[in-house]
């Protein structure tokens, strides 16, 4: 079964990097396939609840960005959990957290990345419910989904005018919770001194896992070949969550490469909804891609993309940054995106986002966006 798939990839002596995995096509093509396999796929749904009670009860058509962007979003869980080198398999009992892990994608309005969900904090993005989004339109719904998220605890930072500021990740990693009991966790001075002191089983009092999304625009009508190099960089990082993109109104969710080929996950694909069971677990196989990936020439894909990493500890996001000035900035002429230390003195000062107060719980707290982040300003920062 396994040769009939893989019949569509190419021999060749190039490798193949899958999200910081290298695969030689010659040796072990079942690696290969069993990687990809392994990431959890989210495709269009139908006969779920209707969205907010009367809208759609399938995402056929306008959900392909959300999909792609739960698939980026499961693949850190995954990583959070269970490592990059947890791989999933057919009729095999899987990890608890596995389980818990897809549950928050369930296509059902009390999970909290759900179809459900992202459409309704879309809407406190300009974006009506069943209209398309574009790759930044989905990191912003997911950070501040992640906000409601306490389970995994994620800080979610998306970039703005191509740059990342370390000082203000770290700031947010290092964030205090509302409800840390340790009186030094408020002050960043101490540092150190938290991790040192990490209370057991928690992460309030220490390093935040980070989710790193960094919307780009890697062109004007076409992705300029300048950056084609760089670009395929990012999929080789041991932090790589791949990228979000496609063409318009058509996306993808990319995983890797090959020579000048992007490989990606279809989210066009329209199956049943999916409950859990009685138990907790789900019936996982319409979740998992279990053919050979797609492909396409990088220079076919439209410019305007969001990479994703994601740094579990302190020191993968230190690593990220070495990284990043190595092989993404060796480059000088264009650089796709900066990476600087300091918050820019003429940018409005960096506040980690906190969850709003509300006096509901679970999937209610957000039937209604209108004033949810009504205080939260929107800076878009334009290129002088």
């Amino acid at each position: 079964m396994e040769s009939e798939y893989l019949e569509e990839l190419p021999e060749t002596d190039e490798p193949v990097w899958i999200l910081g995995r290298q695969h030689h096509l010659k040796n072990d093509k079942s690696k290969l396939l069993s990687d990809v396999s392994a990431r959890l796929w989210f495709t269009y749904r139908r006969k779920f609840s209707p969205i907010g009670g009367t809208g759609p009860s399938s995402d056929a058509g306008w959900g392909c960005m959300l999909r792609c962007g739960q698939m980026m979003l499961a693949q850190a869980l995954i990583c959070r959990h269970l490592g990059r080198d947890w791989l999933w398999e057919k009729h095999r009992k899987q990890p608890e957290e596995y389980h818990k892990v897809l549950h928050c994608f369930l296509d059902r309005k009390d999970c909290c990345y759900s179809i459900h969900q992202m459409a309704q904090m879309g809407v406190g993005e300009g974006k009506s419910i069943g209209e398309w989004f574009g790759p930044n339109t989905v990191a912003q719904v997911l950070k501040k989904l992640a906000l409601f998220d306490e389970w995994n605890s994620l800080a979610v930072y998306v970039s703005m005018d191509n740059t990342v500021v370390i000082e203000d990740i770290k700031k947010m990693c290092w964030f205090p919770s509302q409800d840390c009991p340790s009186a030094h966790c408020s002050s960043l001075l101490h540092k150190s001194l938290l991790s040192r002191n990490k209370s057991p089983g928690g992460f309030c009092c220490g390093w935040k896992p980070l989710l790193l999304i960094v919307p780009l625009r890697l062109g004007i009508n076409h992705i300029n070949p300048v950056y084609v190099d760089a670009f395929k960089e990012c999929f080789k990082m041991p932090q790589s969550l791949g990228a979000l993109g496609g063409k318009p109104n058509n996306a993808y969710y990319f995983i890797g490469f090959l020579g000048n080929e992007l490989i990606y996950l279809d989210p066009h694909t329209t199956q049943l909804f999916v409950d859990s069971e009685e138990n907790g677990t789900v019936d996982d196989h319409s979740f998992h891609c279990q053919q050979a990936p797609h492909r396409m020439k990088i220079l076919n894909l439209d410019p305007s993309v969001a990479l994703g990493f994601f740094c579990k500890e302190e020191k993968d996001f230190d690593n990220w940054c070495s990284l990043v000035q190595k092989e993404i900035h060796k480059q000088q002429s264009l650089r796709m995106f900066e990476l600087v230390q300091k918050h820019p003195p003429h940018w409005p000062p960096f506040v980690p986002p906190t969850k709003p107060e509300v006096t509901t719980t679970g999937a209610e707290l957000i039937e209604s966006t209108d004033k949810l982040f009504e205080l939260e300003e929107e800076f878009e920062i334009l290129s002088v």
